[in-house]
């Protein structure tokens, strides 16, 4: 009888995302900025994916799993930003109950497994230069390949719980959610009934997840720094420094606002507040991924111009070689 009792309440087939009030004007400059973002997010993290594929010299597992993180950072951008942007034109903006949800549980997938590829390549660093002697033999192909399968796959299977009961709880009306995307806490607070163990299992899944990778990438470099202070050659610890302080940035970037917003919500953070911080980790930090990695690295720099700059040439030599 509960579980009728849920259907028959649960009157809402679709939701109202509100997004950035503003008059049809500035809606109109706003469409304009963020697909001009989402434009040059897409260029980015494309550049990047195709210089790991077709430049032989990048076919390590760095890049492989940075190659990776950007085709990554292209999902997760797009389960937001081409509906936040239809929106800015619409005057109904609209959700399906299905299609809100179905937002959810991809962004948070995505979201999830960028936090796993993260602790992934600090375990990486980790190894290349705290155990460089071991490295090969550690890192194998059949390794990494089990790494990016995990990276990729494991997000979906832990935030299916999470997106099943709060898809599960009872929706009334009303229907508008103060957001531009289907966020999890607006949802929960929009449900008929409070239903305090769908919180408790959601909260404590974000803690757990965020502050535990969180912790174990800030660990891993913190290992690798003291490797590095022991170098000898100042040469070897520039290097290191600098590849090291590109996967710092992007940690900080995602981890910073993520932390901020999801690991204690509802905490006095005003509501256009939080708007500003979903869109810096969901918008501005992917832009920033291939800005960071390709300007404070040679090696990718110096794949792109082969790539784009001199392709063909470079794809006639290989061939006759």
């Amino acid at each position: 009888m509960n579980v009728s009792g849920r259907e028959t309440t649960n009157s809402v087939s679709h939701f109202i995302l509100t997004g950035f009030s503003s008059s049809p004007k500035m809606q109109l400059l706003y469409f304009g900025i963020f697909t001009a973002t989402y434009t040059l997010t897409l260029m980015g993290n494309t550049a990047i994916a195709c210089a790991v594929w077709w430049d032989r010299h990048l076919h390590t597992p760095m890049y492989i799993f940075l190659g990776n993180f950007s085709l990554l950072e292209i999902c997760y951008v797009t389960t937001t930003t081409p509906n936040m942007l239809a929106n800015f034109l619409s005057t109904s903006k609209s959700i399906s109950f299905v299609g809100c949800f179905t937002q959810f549980y991809f962004l948070f997938s995505f979201g999830c497994d960028e936090g796993f590829f993260l602790c992934i390549m600090a375990f990486d660093r980790y190894l290349a230069i705290c155990r460089p002697l071991h490295y090969p033999c550690i890192m194998t192909k059949q390794l990494y390949t089990g790494l990016i399968i995990f990276g990729w796959s494991c997000g979906f299977i832990l935030f299916l719980t999470p997106v099943v009961l709060i898809s599960q709880l009872p929706y009334c009306g009303p229907n508008t959610i103060d957001h531009f995307m289907c966020d999890p806490f607006p949802l929960m607070m929009l449900s008929c009934s409070k239903d305090t163990t769908t919180q408790f299992v959601y909260f404590t899944f974000n803690a757990v997840f965020m502050i535990g990778t969180f912790l174990f990438i800030l660990c891993s470099y913190a290992l690798v720094i003291l490797a590095v202070l022991r170098m000898p050659s100042a040469a070897s610890k520039h290097k290191a420094f600098s590849t090291c302080t590109s996967h710092l940035a992007i940690v900080i970037l995602f981890f910073g606002s993520v932390i901020v917003l999801y690991v204690s919500p509802g905490s006095g953070c005003p509501v256009e507040m939080q708007k500003i911080v979903a869109l810096f980790y969901s918008v501005i930090t992917p832009l920033c991924n291939p800005l960071i990695y390709s300007l404070r690295n040679k090696e990718m720099k110096t794949a792109l111009k082969k790539v784009f700059g001199t392709k063909i040439p470079v794809h006639k030599t290989s061939q006759m070689s």
